[in-house]
Protein backbone atom coordinates (compact mmCIF):
# COMPACT_ATOMS: atom_id res chain seq x y z
CA UNK A 1 0.00 0.00 0.00
CA UNK A 2 2.89 2.14 0.32
CA UNK A 3 3.11 2.29 -3.45
CA UNK A 4 -0.50 3.26 -3.68
CA UNK A 5 0.00 5.85 -1.06
CA UNK A 6 2.83 7.42 -2.97
CA UNK A 7 0.62 7.50 -6.00
CA UNK A 8 -2.08 9.34 -4.15
CA UNK A 9 0.09 11.36 -1.87
CA UNK A 10 -0.08 15.08 -1.80
CA UNK A 11 3.25 16.80 -2.22
CA UNK A 12 3.10 20.57 -1.78
CA UNK A 13 5.87 21.36 -4.28
CA UNK A 14 4.13 19.40 -6.99
CA UNK A 15 0.90 21.27 -6.38
CA UNK A 16 2.72 24.63 -6.52
CA UNK A 17 4.50 23.66 -9.78
CA UNK A 18 1.25 22.41 -11.30
CA UNK A 19 -0.50 25.57 -10.20
CA UNK A 20 2.31 27.69 -11.73
CA UNK A 21 2.16 25.61 -14.93
CA UNK A 22 -1.60 26.14 -15.09
CA UNK A 23 -1.17 29.86 -14.52
CA UNK A 24 1.51 30.13 -17.22
CA UNK A 25 -0.58 28.03 -19.57
CA UNK A 26 -3.61 30.28 -18.96
CA UNK A 27 -1.54 33.41 -19.58
CA UNK A 28 -0.11 31.94 -22.79
CA UNK A 29 -3.55 30.82 -23.98
CA UNK A 30 -4.93 34.26 -23.14
CA UNK A 31 -2.13 36.08 -24.95
CA UNK A 32 -1.77 33.84 -27.99
CA UNK A 33 -5.27 32.39 -28.35
CA UNK A 34 -7.99 34.51 -26.75
CA UNK A 35 -6.74 37.95 -27.84
CA UNK A 36 -6.41 37.02 -31.56
CA UNK A 37 -9.70 35.15 -31.48
CA UNK A 38 -11.39 38.10 -29.75
CA UNK A 39 -9.83 40.47 -32.29
CA UNK A 40 -11.19 38.33 -35.16
CA UNK A 41 -14.61 38.18 -33.45
CA UNK A 42 -14.59 41.96 -32.89
CA UNK A 43 -13.63 42.54 -36.55
CA UNK A 44 -16.44 40.26 -37.72
CA UNK A 45 -18.87 41.98 -35.38
CA UNK A 46 -17.79 45.35 -36.83
CA UNK A 47 -18.26 44.03 -40.37
CA UNK A 48 -21.71 42.67 -39.49
CA UNK A 49 -22.67 45.98 -37.87
CA UNK A 50 -21.48 47.79 -41.00
CA UNK A 51 -23.53 45.47 -43.19
CA UNK A 52 -26.62 46.03 -41.02
CA UNK A 53 -26.08 49.80 -41.13
CA UNK A 54 -25.71 49.70 -44.92
CA UNK A 55 -28.81 47.49 -45.20
CA UNK A 56 -30.81 49.90 -43.02
CA UNK A 57 -29.61 52.86 -45.10
CA UNK A 58 -30.50 51.00 -48.29
CA UNK A 59 -33.91 50.10 -46.88
CA UNK A 60 -34.55 53.74 -45.96
CA UNK A 61 -33.40 54.85 -49.42
CA UNK A 62 -35.59 52.22 -51.06
CA UNK A 63 -38.60 53.40 -49.03
CA UNK A 64 -37.90 56.99 -50.05
CA UNK A 65 -37.50 55.98 -53.70
CA UNK A 66 -40.75 54.00 -53.51
CA UNK A 67 -42.57 57.05 -52.14
CA UNK A 68 -41.06 59.17 -54.93
CA UNK A 69 -42.10 56.54 -57.47
CA UNK A 70 -45.63 56.39 -56.06
CA UNK A 71 -45.91 60.20 -56.20
CA UNK A 72 -44.64 60.26 -59.77
CA UNK A 73 -46.96 57.42 -60.79
CA UNK A 74 -50.00 59.10 -59.27
CA UNK A 75 -49.00 62.33 -61.05
CA UNK A 76 -48.52 60.41 -64.28
CA UNK A 77 -51.90 58.72 -63.86
CA UNK A 78 -53.58 62.06 -63.27
CA UNK A 79 -51.80 63.52 -66.29
CA UNK A 80 -52.78 60.53 -68.43
CA UNK A 81 -56.40 60.81 -67.25
CA UNK A 82 -56.37 64.53 -68.05
CA UNK A 83 -54.92 63.83 -71.50
CA UNK A 84 -57.56 61.16 -72.11
CA UNK A 85 -60.36 63.53 -71.05
CA UNK A 86 -58.91 66.28 -73.23
CA UNK A 87 -58.56 63.95 -76.22
CA UNK A 88 -62.09 62.64 -75.71
CA UNK A 89 -63.52 66.16 -75.53
CA UNK A 90 -61.55 67.17 -78.62
CA UNK A 91 -62.73 64.07 -80.48
CA UNK A 92 -66.34 64.77 -79.44
CA UNK A 93 -66.08 68.38 -80.62
CA UNK A 94 -64.50 67.26 -83.89
CA UNK A 95 -67.15 64.58 -84.35
CA UNK A 96 -69.90 67.12 -83.71
CA UNK A 97 -68.30 69.50 -86.22
CA UNK A 98 -67.99 66.76 -88.82
CA UNK A 99 -71.60 65.70 -88.21
CA UNK A 100 -72.76 69.31 -88.53
CA UNK A 101 -70.81 69.72 -91.78
CA UNK A 102 -72.22 66.46 -93.12
CA UNK A 103 -75.76 67.53 -92.23
CA UNK A 104 -75.21 70.93 -93.88
CA UNK A 105 -73.83 69.25 -97.02
CA UNK A 106 -76.75 66.84 -97.06
CA UNK A 107 -79.21 69.72 -96.74
CA UNK A 108 -77.44 71.57 -99.59
CA UNK A 109 -77.53 68.44 -101.73
CA UNK A 110 -81.24 68.00 -101.02
CA UNK A 111 -81.93 71.65 -101.92
CA UNK A 112 -79.92 71.36 -105.13
CA UNK A 113 -81.67 68.10 -106.02
CA UNK A 114 -85.07 69.66 -105.36
CA UNK A 115 -84.20 72.71 -107.47
CA UNK A 116 -82.89 70.45 -110.26
CA UNK A 117 -86.08 68.36 -110.05
CA UNK A 118 -88.16 71.54 -110.23
CA UNK A 119 -86.15 72.77 -113.24
CA UNK A 120 -86.53 69.40 -114.95
CA UNK A 121 -90.26 69.42 -114.23
CA UNK A 122 -90.63 72.93 -115.66
CA UNK A 123 -88.55 71.91 -118.68
CA UNK A 124 -90.63 68.75 -119.16
CA UNK A 125 -93.85 70.76 -118.93
CA UNK A 126 -92.58 73.27 -121.46
CA UNK A 127 -91.58 70.44 -123.83
CA UNK A 128 -94.95 68.77 -123.36
CA UNK A 129 -96.63 72.12 -124.07
CA UNK A 130 -94.56 72.51 -127.25
CA UNK A 131 -95.41 69.00 -128.35
CA UNK A 132 -99.07 69.44 -127.53
CA UNK A 133 -99.22 72.73 -129.36
CA UNK A 134 -97.48 71.12 -132.36
CA UNK A 135 -99.95 68.24 -132.25
CA UNK A 136 -102.86 70.61 -131.94
CA UNK A 137 -101.61 72.51 -134.97
CA UNK A 138 -101.24 69.21 -136.88
CA UNK A 139 -104.76 68.15 -135.92
CA UNK A 140 -106.14 71.54 -136.87
CA UNK A 141 -104.37 71.42 -140.24
CA UNK A 142 -105.75 67.98 -140.94
CA UNK A 143 -109.23 69.03 -139.92
CA UNK A 144 -109.15 72.18 -141.95
CA UNK A 145 -107.77 70.48 -145.02
CA UNK A 146 -110.76 68.19 -145.31
CA UNK A 147 -114.25 67.87 -144.25
CA UNK A 148 -114.65 65.71 -141.19
CA UNK A 149 -117.45 63.40 -140.41
CA UNK A 150 -117.69 61.18 -137.30
CA UNK A 151 -115.94 58.30 -138.98
CA UNK A 152 -113.08 60.53 -140.20
CA UNK A 153 -112.75 62.10 -136.78
CA UNK A 154 -112.32 58.70 -135.09
CA UNK A 155 -109.77 57.69 -137.68
CA UNK A 156 -107.84 60.96 -137.22
CA UNK A 157 -107.76 60.56 -133.44
CA UNK A 158 -106.51 56.96 -133.77
CA UNK A 159 -103.91 58.02 -136.30
CA UNK A 160 -102.88 60.92 -134.11
CA UNK A 161 -102.45 58.62 -131.12
CA UNK A 162 -100.32 56.21 -133.15
CA UNK A 163 -98.21 59.03 -134.54
CA UNK A 164 -97.90 60.74 -131.14
CA UNK A 165 -96.08 57.70 -129.78
CA UNK A 166 -93.66 57.86 -132.75
CA UNK A 167 -92.83 61.58 -132.26
CA UNK A 168 -92.23 61.30 -128.51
Amino acid sequence: MNGVQEFFSIVPWTIIFQYCNLLILCLLVKKFLFKPVMNVLNQRQAEIDGIYDAANKDRALAAELKQDYDRHMSGAREEADQLMRSALESANRRGDAILGDAQAQAANMIRRAESEIEQERVKAFSEVKKQLSGMAVDIAEQMVSREINAEDQDRLVDEFIRNAGDKA
